[in-house]
């Protein structure tokens, strides 16, 4: 009897969920029915009128301290959300919603998921988050153990950020790894190195990784299945330890480029095997999906490597060839590491080529895009620049052409100007770049301010052009507008730039928090400003002396 109750009371709040979920406008009249019914009872009528007039009798201080509070409430939160970010390396907002908010919306249950896809699943949810907070993986990051090690050995400090790194690991864990690896030994001693925060233990399961493959590689198969000659088969080496050997061991460009050579020979064997089995199932395709791009993660920094090494002709036709080879692989962004070789090579129609092809306005920008672009137009003219004469005889139209480029530049990342110019000192750029911010603008001076020292004229034009792209913001005050992009940034992405920067330049914390006050002020300002317009002068002099 109870189980009959127990069934009929389960099958009427199904019946409630479902018609909440499909007949909410049907409940939606209802109430508002129920409220009409009941307007003389519940004195809704004097109610209102009531509320009006205490909106009527509030005055403007009452505005101005709201503003307040809520700027005071929303720099709480950013502060308290910086540090669960250096702490714990993800948002405690994002956590809250995914892992409680989530399944009672009506979301994926955490539970069922994890069960089904715990690995990939993970890394999905970590890559989607990264790609709302506008965190890109730096297209030229530099080689752990030979160019970020000498910084540590040079000054004992750490060059990258716990939170950089960790978008690193969780990078690593969705390109190198699969739901297959379980089945082989070395790759599942590599899935669980890619986690360990430890650099030595890394290091010590890429190399257990080698160990156990070359001893199981060993298999005897039959030549002829009807007789007794037997041969001894080689199974190809794991791909992935050798490139974490080259990233994190190699402590010169030369032992990385030959680790990674010893990658390309073990990862093209398995590239070819999964790609005849790819249609077999779903597991092949994942594992041929991972063969992928480890192939052209290996490809991609060999021809790095190359660039660094001088060897900068053979870098671009080895970037060339792998652009051609994987046309649909762009999360890579490889035209970046080509544009700034060719710009090496001075071969400048190449560039405008390259930049034909993906500056457009349905694929993502990058600062890479937008200054080489500037650089291209400024080449034009930066020689027989003169502020003087242009004052005089006005701009021609190739110096606009530069000029507008420039200003489309800075309206895309304003920090770049300063590194160019040296007003700001450059350091290591980090494994990940925040788009449109600090960070993307110090990868980007980085590598190219060479090439814009080589054109004659060209950081002189940069000089004197690039302020005049604040002056068409008239919403903000001058002085912050090297800080405008924050207004709009939200709080995930000015989190992460904290965390992508802080840990090797703490100075840049200054620069931060004065950018964040001009914010969280701005709202403040501005409800000042309205109700100065409406007031009378006096009753304004009034209400500021008190």
């Amino acid at each position: 009897m109870a189980e009959a109750g127990t069934g009929f009371l389960e099958q009427l709040k199904s019946c409630i969920v479902w018609s909440w979920t499909y007949l909410w406008t049907v409940w939606f009249f209802i109430v508002l029915f129920l409220v009409y019914i009941l307007r003389v009872p519940l004195k809704i009528n004097d109610n209102l009128s009531t509320v009006s007039m205490f909106l009527n009798t509030l005055t403007p201080k009452f505005y101005v301290a709201l503003t307040g509070t809520s700027s005071l409430i929303s720099g709480l939160i950013l502060i308290f959300e910086w540090w669960y970010f250096r702490k714990y390396g993800t948002s405690f907002i994002e956590q809250v919603s995914v892992s409680h908010l989530r399944p009672l919306l009506g979301g994926v249950d955490n539970n069922s998921s994890n069960n089904s896809n715990s690995s990939n699943g993970d890394s999905d949810s970590n890559r989607q988050s990264v790609s709302e907070c506008k965190v890109w993986r730096n297209p030229l990051n530099l080689f752990r153990g030979a160019e970020y090690n000498r910084y540590t050995w040079v000054t004992g400090r750490e060059p990258l950020t716990y939170y950089d790194m960790n978008l690193s690991a969780q990078d690593h864990q969705t390109f190198f790894t699969c739901d297959s690896d379980h089945l082989r030994p070395a790759d599942a001693i590599m899935q669980k190195a890619w986690r360990e925060r430890n650099p030595q233990a890394r290091i010590s399961a890429a190399h257990e990784a080698l160990e156990i493959n070359e001893i199981r590689s060993r298999v005897e198969v039959p030549l002829i299945a009807s007789s007794t000659i037997w041969e001894i088969k080689l199974l190809p080496k794991c791909a992935t330890a050798y490139i974490l050997l080259a990233e994190e061991e190699a402590t010169t460009i030369a032992e990385a480029e030959k680790l990674f050579k010893q990658a390309l020979k073990a990862g093209d064997g398995c590239y070819r095997r999964s790609q005849q089995l790819q249609h077999h199932g779903s597991q092949y395709e994942a594992q041929h999906r991972r063969d992928t791009n480890v192939l052209v993660y290996i490809k991609r920094r060999l021809a790095m490597c190359a660039r660094r090494l001088g060897r900068t002709r053979e870098a671009v036709k080895m970037m060339r060839d792998l652009m051609k080879e994987f046309p649909l692989l762009s999360m890579f962004n490889i035209h970046e590491n080509l544009l700034e070789a060719l710009l090496e090579l001075q071969a400048y129609a190449d560039v405008q080529a390259v930049l034909a092809k993906y500056d457009d306005i349905s694929l993502p920008k990058s600062a890479t895009i937008c200054y080489t672009a500037a650089l291209l137009k400024a080449r034009a003219v930066s020689d027989k620049f003169s502020p003087e004469a242009a004052s005089r005889r006005g701009l021609s139209t190739a110096e606009m052409n530069a000029v507008e480029a420039i200003h489309r530049a800075v309206e895309f990342n304003p920090h770049v100007p300063k590194y160019l110019l040296e007003m700001k000192s450059l350091i290591l750029p980090p494994e990940h770049i925040l788009k449109r911010g600090d960070s993307e603008a110090i990868a980007y001076a980085f590598f190219h301010l060479a090439h814009w020292k080589r054109v004659e004229g060209a950081l002189n034009l940069l000089h004197c052009t690039w302020e005049g792209t604040f002056h068409e913001v008239s919403v903000y005050p001058k002085k912050e507008l090297p800080f405008f992009i924050l207004f709009t940034a939200g709080l995930c992405s000015f989190t992460a730039m904290l965390a992508l920067l802080t840990h090797q330049f703490p100075e840049l914390m200054g620069v931060f928090a004065k950018a964040f006050l001009s914010t969280l002020f701005a709202p403040l300002n501005f409800v000042m400003e309205k109700v100065e317009s409406i007031l009378p002068s006096s009753l304004w002099h009034q209400l500021t002396r008190i």
